[in-house]
């Protein structure tokens, strides 16, 4: 075993499991502590785990258990209970706050029978904190644990007093009355809990007190007030079916029809309907109930009663005819919406409820004539956004008559008139184009799809009908179509560099590289691109995958010449790298560095010197490591003051700014020159003030 000081000292085991240890400074016990000479990891590591695991086997300190202690003498026991009472009262004395403190004082008067005692000391602390729930409720179970009622009960008078808000002072307050067996003063308490509005549990409570002692008439007075006081549906539909349950009917019907004019048609909910007419039905007045879900469906709205119409569709399941309820229900349901048509004929949402409503059950004479009624309201402003929701009616229309009259005729009709009517010169639809050249396809009709999107590119050309239309034609494996296309594509708009990487892409699966990289040629030749960068790295890949080597060389070499980009600089010397051609690689790093430096581009120079460090670790020698790691610069923090465009103060800005060892060395040879500078023009000015001093002396003798 040993035992560690709380000196600085430290043992080190070696592989041979000796500890080696120096003399050192003394401990405060005055003994040598020793200084390690060996400051390697230990070959066995020892955890802190490990370590009082061993202590709790070998038991290195084992603590004795307080001795018991008897007391025999009165004037013993005296100086006992003032040991402990001025403990409790030091403790109180140092943070009188801590409730715990007191608590736990008056638990040991009341052990040492001492109830005078414990009371002041309960009565202290609530002059300290009376808003202590904890200590109102250990004041009061002491009295009644020593059957002490009077006491209690006033105790909880003042709780209840001075904290009318806490519901569970009253909660055991009225449980102990009732333990008592005193129901008319838990009643009173309940009383004057009644008087501060609680939560609906504590109203709860006080109907079933008086229903376990039969008081219905009282617990029926109770619900009176309870549903005035906290009027939500849930609560009218309890005191409903409490007079369900003690068999007045009547009384039942008669709190559901208060409820029904209490919440009037502003706050009418399908809760309150849906146990009305559940509690009819249960009365077998089918009539009744049916009447209810009639007058509710029609003044709520769809949104407001869900649950309603599902009750609603049961109880016709089971007393009623079905179809002739939901009739009645799609007939209300489109007079809604034909009055909202009828209002605004451009309301296109309320078209498309009562089109789906048809939809659902309906003739299809019906459904199209609805259609053509919605068709024939064109928009009146002659902008894509307002005619965007107008054109799904013409696209739903086409789908229903494929889909579901499946009258092929008829749904040509439609795409063509719907094509006619769309004003192509300001905008157009493509989504409409390839929907009639796809329902071309499924009919067989390969040659009028293509005469439809061809049409579509002639008249209003646009991105997505020329990729909808070379996706057709990749479809049906004609690949000399979709050359064609992507030519005019490019005619279209030159600039778009996706177009020529899948033109490209087209060539290279097809096996034409020369096709491919004459492409890549013309398109990195064009003065205007909207994302050159993808283009130019789409046609170093395609090289790189073909191992043109030179060529891939070629084109950083003219890229570099339209940018000077430190991300171009790197992508050119890991291509270098990754042939192997390391020498190459750190020619350009080196090339890059000399030209980020004379453009001033520190951040971009950082990057490229990061870059072409990460190479020297793969594949430099220790010589080149060396070199690149003096180039690294030196991170400092900078402030400099914010421009205000105003021409007020801004403030001052702190900043982080490289260093590179060039530059640092040319400014420590600039501070020489400064400080030569300073020297020779202080020597001329003590000369000169020598000078003026001699003329002084020589005037005055």
């Amino acid at each position: 075993a040993a035992v560690f000081s709380t000196s600085k000292a430290v043992v080190s085991t070696q592989s041979t499991g000796a500890p080696h240890i120096k003399s050192g400074p003394t401990s405060a016990s005055g003994k040598h502590v020793g200084k390690v000479k060996n400051k390697l990891p230990a070959a066995i590591q020892i955890t802190a785990e490990q370590l009082l695991r061993e202590a709790k086997e070998r038991q290195l300190e084992i603590v004795a258990p307080p001795p018991r202690q008897k007391i025999t003498d009165p004037t013993e026991l005296a100086e006992y209970r003032m040991r402990k009472r001025k403990g409790f009262e030091d403790n109180i004395r140092k943070n009188r706050s801590v409730m715990v403190n007191w608590i736990k004082y008056a638990r040991w008067e009341e052990e040492q029978q001492e109830f005078q005692r414990s009371r002041s000391v309960y009565e202290r602390a609530l002059d300290v904190d009376h808003r202590c729930i904890p200590i109102w409720l250990k004041y009061t179970e002491m009295e009644m644990r020593h059957k002490q009622v009077n006491h209690a009960r006033n105790l909880w008078d003042r709780a209840v007093t001075l904290l009318p808000r806490v519901s569970q002072f009253w909660y055991k307050y009225t449980y102990m009355e009732e333990m008592l067996e005193n129901v008319a003063g838990a009643r009173q308490v309940f009383e004057r809990w009644m008087e501060w509005e609680p939560e609906e549990q504590s109203w709860s409570s006080y109907i079933n007190m008086e229903l376990r002692y039969k008081e219905i008439e009282r617990a029926r007075g109770i619900y009176e007030k309870f549903v005035l006081v906290h009027p939500s549906v849930k609560n009218w539909t309890k005191f409903a079916k409490f007079e369900e349950k003690h068999g007045n009917i009547g009384g039942a019907r008669e709190v559901y029809e208060r409820a029904v004019d209490f919440f009037g048609e502003e706050y009418m909910e399908e809760a309150l309907f849906i146990g009305f007419a559940r509690f009819e039905e249960a009365q077998k007045e089918y009539e009744r109930a049916r009447c209810i879900y009639k007058y509710a469906l029609e003044k709520l709205t769809k949104e407001q009663c869900p649950e309603l119409f599902k009750a609603y569709s049961m109880f016709e399941k089971k007393f009623g005819d079905r179809r002739g309820i939901e009739d009645v229900i799609i007939n209300k349901r489109r007079f809604k919406y034909e009055t909202e048509i009828k209002h605004n004929p451009l309301d296109y949402d309320a078209w498309f409820d009562l089109l789906r409503l048809l939809e659902a059950d309906g003739s299809i004479e019906d459904v199209r004539d609805t259609y053509e009624r919605a068709i024939a309201n064109i928009p009146l402003v002659a902008s894509k956004k307002g005619w965007r929701r107008y054109i799904y009616l013409w696209i739903n229309y086409a789908l229903f008559e494929e889909l579901e009259v499946e009258d092929v005729d008829k749904t040509r009709e439609v795409y063509k008139a719907c094509l006619d009517i769309i004003p192509h010169k300001k905008f157009t639809f493509g989504k409409i184009w390839l929907m009639f050249a796809q329902f071309e396809i499924r009919q067989k009709n390969l040659s009028e799809a293509r005469k439809i999107m061809g049409t579509s590119i002639g008249k209003c050309p646009k991105p997505k009908l020329f990729k909808g239309y070379i996706d057709l034609e990749l479809q049906m494996r004609e690949f000399d179509r979709c050359r064609k296309i992507y030519e005019k594509f490019l005619e279209f708009d030159m600039s778009n560099c996706n177009t020529w990487i899948k033109f490209a892409e087209l060539e290279t699966i097809l096996g034409d590289s020369d096709r491919a990289r004459a492409i890549f040629n013309l398109a990195i030749q064009q003065p205007l691109l909207d994302m050159p960068e993808i283009l130019w790295k789409a046609y170093i890949d395609f090289e790189v995958e073909e191992e043109e080597h030179d060529r891939v060389r070629a084109l950083y070499k003219s890229l570099l010449q339209r940018t000077k980009h430190v991300k171009v600089w790197i992508s050119y010397g890991n291509f270098e790298a990754t042939i192997e051609e390391a020498e190459r690689a750190r020619d350009i790093f080196e090339e890059a560095d000399r030209s980020l430096q004379q453009e001033s581009q520190k951040e971009e120079r950082v990057l490229c010197l990061e870059a072409w460090r990460e190479f020297e670790m793969k594949h430099g020698t220790e010589q080149t490591q060396n070199d690149i790691a003096k180039k690294m610069p030196r991170r400092v923090k900078k402030r400099r003051k914010i421009d205000v465009e105003e021409g007020g103060e801004g403030g001052w800005e702190e900043y982080w700014d490289y260093i590179f060892p060039d530059a640092e060395a040319n400014s420590s040879n600039l501070k020489l020159l400064q400080m030569a500078k300073m020297w020779k023009k202080q020597q001329q000015e003590s000369s000169e003030e020598e000078d003026e001093e001699e003329e002084e002396n020589e005037e005055e003798g």
